[in-house]
């Protein structure tokens, strides 16, 4: 996946490095929106029980799955983990272990492909500094935070309360940019409040459950 993702994310920065910014906003917060949506119902429903299969994945099934992956990752800022993690896992291939390692290791190079496609696109003068040093520090700090979070709560609703938060930043730019008034902005949002509850509350029930279904050890 990590070669044809790399090309992707580097299209996709061009692309949108290429569009003005007035077009590239409500493109960029639909992205984000059905991203955050996917998200929510992906770690929300119940778990759909796959068996085991030892057979390897093929390249038909993982180029075009890395490549799309990447494109969206350059365009809205997030997609590769989402998406690749989420469709590896359903395939029953591979251990969830093996699935993570192997998303977040090839994101390096989807990561170097983007920033080489902003680079091409963009003259250094039209990179905010400030901007980048601010991004960098708080990935900084929040890099351990998600990391001993990752490992006190369960991925399914962490999954479930990263969606909901995805969708409720990027409901206003969306919903400006498809001409929502903005009353109807303001019962999206409470719509949106009680699914995000309720998503986060189904994720809390199934961790329960599954972990009431799991056998004792002797």
């Amino acid at each position: 996946m990590a070669a044809p993702g790399a090309l992707g994310a580097f299209v996709g920065a061009v692309v949108l490095s290429s569009l003005s910014a007035e077009l590239a906003e409500p493109w960029v917060a639909a992205i984000l929106f059905f991203l955050g949506l996917y998200i929510l119902i992906r770690f929300s429903r119940p778990r759909r029980i796959v068996a085991r299969d030892s057979r390897p994945l093929k390249a038909r099934f993982l180029a075009p799955l890395g490549a799309v992956a990447g494109t969206v990752d350059a365009m809205g800022g997030g997609g590769w983990g989402p998406s690749g993690t989420s469709s590896l896992l359903s395939s029953g291939r591979l251990e969830p272990r093996k699935v993570i390692g192997s998303i977040d290791t090839s994101e390096f190079l989807v990561t170097l492909g983007a920033s080489a496609g902003f680079l091409v696109a963009l003259s250094f003068a039209e990179v905010n500094g400030g901007y980048l040093l601010a991004l960098l520090v708080g990935g900084l700090i929040a890099a351990p935070i998600a990391a001993w979070l990752v490992r006190k709560l369960p991925a399914r609703v962490l999954g479930a309360a990263v969606g909901g938060l995805i969708l409720v930043t990027n409901t206003k730019t969306f919903g400006e940019s498809i001409g929502i008034p903005p009353e109807y902005l303001v019962a999206a949002y409470i719509a949106l409040a009680v699914v995000w509850i309720a998503a986060i509350a189904s994720a809390v029930a199934a961790v329960r459950r599954d972990g009431r279904a799991a056998p004792q050890p002797a």
